[in-house]
């Protein structure tokens, strides 16, 4: 099965006309997922704005201009202020790397066709040059600033909500009002995120960093400046035999291992694992991004394609990418781990110790079935009704 997806390129320095069309052909699908996601019962208008006020004073012009854009009513008010929004999930794997003078930062995101806008935004909506790829109207899930700070989301894995903003308006604010690093790392610490969320950060002074971020508030950071979709210490990750998050995680901790280049993270993030095709199923990888600070530049790549943008010369435009389902699905081992694991209390005692050299012995991916079968054939026919009645 084949799906497809237009990405827009779009440059409009304040909110207008532009900005007006694409609400008004997006709107509807946001207001169906928000009336169906229950965000009516939410918090007031009033409790909305006064939450802009207090966290990210300098979006208030922004958010009541856009508003006014959208005409106006508290629904719109309340969804562009993404404050303590109905919970959203996504996936993505992120890294940033920096050596000799060369920096960058790769993201893959993976979703659904039909669940991502498309949309490439270049605005100057605070004075600041910032372009990146929208999610809720005007929220990022990447970007890259005129200072050369680039930023970029994956979810932390868990479903978990608290008091705070949604994570895309949390990075538009950090691209609007950061030069560096050091200056987001300080926004994120103050400004609650509404969920877990992990981002990579890279500026073009060859500072990178990684954090956590919890629901309602407070932030961890990452020792490399990479992220799938889980946390470290935090709850269990949420499906990750279908997310691969382990596997993808392992993957990226390989490539950091080896000292890979800045300039060789594009083709790694274009490959197994870390690029995956799952469209129907609702994890693919839509887009992967290269951000490069220093030339102010971001590549959108896929496999066979690629077009780059620049904060000084940016091109308005549109592609067309197709997508095309993976006829079979492998998992890999690191998640095959994780998987069989689930299996193992309810296995006879006796066969615990040799269920795990059958799966040491197949680590490498190779695995072999029929004597996971046959593995535990005689155990199965001595264990006693006791016995399994008490597992099960």
């Amino acid at each position: 099965m084949t799906l497809s997806l237009q990405f827009d390129a779009v440059a409009e320095a304040r909110p207008g006309p532009a900005w007006k069309a694409r609400w008004d052909r997006s709107w509807s699908a946001y207001e169906a997922w928000w009336v169906a996601s229950r965000g009516d019962a939410g918090p007031s208008r009033a409790a909305c704005e006064a939450a802009l006020v207090k966290h990210m004073p300098e979006l208030v012009p922004v958010h009541a201009r856009l508003t006014a854009l959208a005409g106006g009513s508290d629904r719109a008010a309340r969804f562009l202020s993404t404050w303590c929004p109905p919970a959203y999930l996504g996936g993505c794997s992120l890294a940033a790397r920096a050596e000799d003078g060369d920096v960058r930062l790769l993201r893959n995101y993976d979703l659904s066709p039909n669940l991502n806008e498309g949309l490439l935004l270049r605005t100057e909506w605070t004075g600041m040059p910032v372009m990146g790829m929208v999610e809720f109207l005007w929220g990022l899930s990447d970007g890259i600033n005129g200072a050369g700070l680039s930023v970029a989301l994956a979810y932390g894995g868990s479903g978990a909500v608290g008091e705070g903003f949604g994570i895309t308006t949390i990075l538009r604010y950090v691209l609007e009002t950061c030069a560096d690093v050091d200056q987001a790392l300080a926004v994120l610490k103050r400004v609650p995120s509404h969920m877990a969320y992990n981002l990579v950060l890279a500026d073009r002074h060859g500072q990178t960093a990684a954090v956590e971020l919890r629901p309602g508030g407070g932030l961890r950071r990452r020792e490399q400046s990479i992220a799938t979709n889980h946390q470290h210490n935090g709850p269990a990750p949420d499906r990750p035999a279908f997310t691969r998050t382990l596997a993808r995680q392992a993957h990226l901790e390989s490539l950091f291992a080896s000292e890979i280049s800045p300039t060789a993270l594009a083709e790694a993030f274009l490959a197994e694992p870390l690029f995956q095709r799952g469209y129907t199923q609702g994890f693919g990888t839509l887009f992967t991004t290269e951000y490069d600070p220093d030339a102010g530049a971001m590549t959108l790549l896929w496999p066979g394609d690629r077009w780059r943008q620049t904060l000084d010369d940016f091109k308005p435009g549109c592609r067309l990418v197709h997508y095309k389902e993976h006829t079979e699905q492998t998992m890999e081992p690191a998640d095959l781990a994780a998987t069989l694991a689930l299996v193992r209390p309810f296995l006879p005692s006796a066969s615990q110790g040799r269920f795990d050299t059958w799966l040491a012995g197949n680590a490498d991916g190779a695995t072999d079935w029929q004597a996971f079968g046959m593995l535990f054939a005689d155990d199965w026919k001595s264990a006693s009704t006791a016995d399994w009645s008490a597992r099960i």
